[in-house]
This record gives C-alpha cells, structure tokens and sequence, in this order.
C-alpha cells in the first residue's frame, strides 16, 4: 500500500513538473521566443526599431514620451485651432519616424508591429486582394467586447461572408433610398434646436457632439434595423461607455484582458449588458415586423447551415447576430457623428467657407430640403468634409495581421506579424500634401481627390483595398444631409467654452466636446 501511494505520489509530482515545464516553455515561446523570431526576421531585412522591455515592449517609452510632450503643451493656449495634433497625441511615432525612417518595428506588450508610412509600400498593401493580409487578431481578443468577430475584426472566409452581406445594403443605389430618412431624422433634430434658440433670446450655445451622435444613431437604427434612437438607446449608451473604457487599457500585454482588474470587470458588465440589449431588440424586431432589412438579412444568414464559409463553425449565430450588430451600431454612428461634429467646429472656426457652403446650398437646394439627385451637386460642402476627413479621420490607424507569410516591396513580411498604417500622419504629410498640409484648406480637392495629393493612396479615410469601408456611400450621404440641413437653417460661431484637444479613444475625437454658438439663418 505504502508502495502504491509512493507511485502514485510520484506520478503526480511528475505530471505537476511536466505541467510547470510546459507552461514556461509556452510562455517562453509566447513572450520572448516568438516575438525575438518575428522582429529578427525584419531587421534582416534592414527594419529597424526602438528596443522593446520584456512583457511590456514598447508601452513605457511611449508613455513617457507622451507625458514629457503633455507637459510641454501645457502652457499653450487651448483655443488655438492647431491641426497638427498627430505630433502631440502620437508622439512617439513621429520620434520613431526621424529616428528609423517611415518604416520601423515595435511592439505592445508581446504584439510585434511594424509601422508603414511609406507611401509606396501602402500602396502595395491597398492593391493586396489575398485573404493572407487580414486584421490582426488584438481586436477579435482585446477589442473583442466591442467588436467581436463582425465585419470590422474578422478575416478570412468569415469576413469575406459577411462582406458579401453586408456591403450590399451600403450600395450607392440603396443610399439613396435611404436620403428621405436622413432628412426626416435630421429636421427632427433642428426642430429641437430651433426651440432652444427661442427659449434662449436668438442664440444658444450647443454641445453639437452630443447632439450628432443621437442623430447618427437615429438615422443607422431606422435605416439597418427598423427602429429608431429611443429604442436602441441604451445599446448605444453602453457600446459609448464601454469605448472609453478600453481606450484606456494597454494592447498586447499577455494575460492582462482576463485579469479580474476594475476595467476588466466593468468591461465584462458592459458587453454582457450590450449583447442582451440587442438579443432582445432583434427579438421584439422580429416579432414587430417581417420587413426586409439588414437585420433581417443578417439573422437569415446566421440561422442557415450550409453557407460556404463554414461559418457554424466558427462563431455561434447569436455571436454572429450580436458582433455584427455592434459592428454597425458602433461604425455605423460614431465615425459619422465624430466627423459631423468636426466639420460643424471647422465651418464656425472658418465663416467664409461657412457662408460659400450655405450659398451654394440655397441656391441647389431652393426650400432647403435636399434630396438624392442633389447631394452630388454640393461641391463647397464635399470638398469641406474631405479636407475635414484627411484633418480628422475618425480612424487614426490602418490595421493589419499578416496571416501568412507575405511579400510587398520586395519585403517578406513573416507571419504573425502585425501592419500599422498611421491614417493620420500620411494625409498631414508635408511631402505629400504640400506645405500648408496642417492648414485648413478645403478647395485643395476643387478637382477631386486624384489631383489634392501627389499620391492619392495617401488619402485613406475610408481604409483602404477591399476592406474599404462598406458604408462610405452611406456615410457620405449622411453628412451631406445633416450639414446641408444645418447650414440652411443656422449660423454657428465658436464659443469661448471650446478647448480644442483631440484624443484617440479608438477614434478621433474632441476631448471636451463641441460647443457652439448657434443662431438662425
């Protein structure tokens, strides 16, 4: 018996030491083995780069880059309408870029990147068709709670699926069916304001962000998904709650996303909250309605079998239903307020392009409602959106993954290997843009985006190749809609309360909001 238990003392012992000895050898190959590999990979290939700490790489220079550049902005008055916010919210990257050049390595915890302004190479990565450059994995794992395996994060066969079904609802043909909605939304809206303005003696001061994003969350609930604000307003509530608090968590860093930390287990809360709201919208929508919708066509795909992408197996249909709905909830509103709310700071900070907007527009527009045929004709407010897009995209960075080993520019990029495109760096990019690039200059694109730019990929909004957006016919649409309609019917200037800071909370916005003056035409 003594025996036995001896034996057996000793099988347990060696199945804890060989579990032990696994668990380091895989986290050996995890955190140092396998990122030591990928870089060196690249140096070999003359990518160089900042030396990375061990666990964390990158994030502590990067932090104390920015605290140093904070301190020194600190004195600065905060009106001052300074485009050139990339240095001072991505400080390190402009460091990184004098010191390597526009291409160098580095890395977020154990996450290996490497960073392309090169335009020539981003123009090779845009012509890229292969399902071997997809998204990079970070945001189905650490992004996970916000955009799970939808559109936006997947690759592969999986988002090439719910590409082909979702990007035909986004079509130009069927936006412009959707104008009429826009219109109604919007003029709701100035209704609200115009009493205000009233109650006020003529002029009233408005946090116009937060106003843009109610509508822009109005406007995607009636037009995806048959409903409109009020009904998903706390689904959108929650998704803003839950952006502020991953923006402020580290990326990379092995482990960190399941440690019970008061982040973690507010972001925990907030996407069960989120995925039962919209469990229990899609239900009472479905039982309300059998009209054709997005959402309709989404539960469609979700419940079938035997798609060929062998969808059933890699994500269940009610993740399926719920990512892409927080997919187009998320992008659908936030990107097209962010840029709304810009544009609107930008017309009240410049009133001459201001006033040539809301002449043209009265006279395309003659009882200041427009409709579909018309918005193409807006050529004063389009070209203030782009300038107002390449100034502030909403999304500061292209990301990547190569998925499998895979050559641009007679570079092997290996596999593993992470692609950061800085959005916004490349259009503020004085070789490519000109001189006045950090200048507010919309009749640069009076002849359309080819000739603004020497290299037109270096306009990159929308993204870029064959994840280019789905909705950007959508939300340009949308923009001329809601701006036109604002610019026909109020006159705003800048209010001494606004503190121009943009930050990146996953996308680029006002740190302290938009606050306007606004009074009637």
């Amino acid at each position: 018996m003594g025996v036995e238990l001896s034996l057996m003392g000793k099988m347990i012992l060696s199945v804890v030491v060989g579990g032990l000895v696994g668990l380091f050898l895989y986290l050996y190959n995890v955190m140092l083995l396998k990122p030591k590999i990928l870089r060196s990979k690249l140096t070999k290939q003359g990518i160089r780069g900042p030396s990375p700490s061990f666990l964390l790489g990158n994030i502590p220079e990067m932090k104390k880059i920015q605290l140093q550049v904070i301190s020194e902005q600190q004195n600065k008055a905060a009106l001052s309408l300074a485009h050139n916010w990339p240095s001072t919210v991505f400080p390190f990257f402009e460091k990184w870029t004098n010191g390597y050049g526009p291409m160098f390595l580095y890395s977020t915890g154990n996450m290996q990147m490497i960073y392309v302004a090169d335009v020539e190479m981003v123009k090779e990565l845009s012509l890229c068709t292969s399902l071997s450059l997809g998204k990079p994995s970070y945001l189905t794992k650490e992004r996970g709670p916000i955009l799970g395996h939808g559109l936006i994060s997947s690759s592969g066969l999986l988002w090439a699926h719910q590409r082909k079904i979702i990007a035909p609802e986004f079509y130009l043909d069927k936006v412009k069916g959707m104008v009429n909605l826009m219109v109604d939304s919007t003029t709701s809206l100035i209704g609200v304001w115009e009493r205000i303005i009233e109650s006020e003696g003529g002029t009233a001061e408005i946090r116009v962000d937060m106003d843009m994003r109610s509508l822009a969350a109005d406007i995607i609930s009636r037009a995806c998904f048959g409903s409109n604000y009020s009904e998903g307003q706390e689904i959108f509530s929650g998704l803003r709650s839950l952006q502020k608090v991953m923006s402020k968590g580290m990326v990379g860093v092995p482990g960190l996303r399941y440690l019970p930390t008061k982040s973690n287990r507010e972001i925990w809360k907030l996407e069960k909250e989120i995925n039962s709201m919209i469990l229990r919208v899609v239900k009472q929508r479905l039982e309300a309605s059998s009209e054709k919708d997005l959402l309709q066509m989404i539960l469609q795909v979700a419940k079938s079998n035997n798609d060929e992408s062998g969808l059933t197996s890699q994500i269940s249909q009610d993740k399926f239903v719920v990512d892409n709905c927080k997919s187009i909830y998320f992008a659908g509103h936030e990107t097209s307020a962010i840029t709304a709310s810009w544009v609107l700071l930008l017309l009240a900070a410049h009133p001459e392009w201001q006033d040539r907007a809301r002449s043209e527009l009265l006279k395309i527009c003659k009882n200041g409602l427009p409709d579909a045929d018309m918005l193409p004709s807006l050529k004063v407010l389009t070209m203030v959106i782009q300038e107002t897009l390449r100034l502030y995209p909403p999304v500061g960075f292209i990301p990547r993954e190569a998925l499998q080993d895979i050559k641009f520019k007679d570079i092997v990029i290996p596999k593993g290997m992470g692609i950061h495109i800085p959005v916004a760096m490349l259009q503020q990019n004085p070789d490519l843009w000109g001189p006045d690039a950090h200048q507010f200059k919309p009749e640069r694109f009076a002849n359309g985006i080819s000739a603004a730019c020497k290299t037109p990929q270096a306009y990159l909004p929308f993204g870029m190749g064959p994840r280019i957006c789905a909705g950007q016919h959508f939300a340009i649409a949308e923009l001329r809609v809601i701006l036109s309609l604002i610019l026909s019917k109020f006159c705003f200037s800048l209010s001494p309360k606004y503190s121009h800071s943009p930050v990146y909370n996953l996308v680029v916005e006002p740190k302290y909001g938009v606050s306007l003056y606004v009074r009637k035409v």
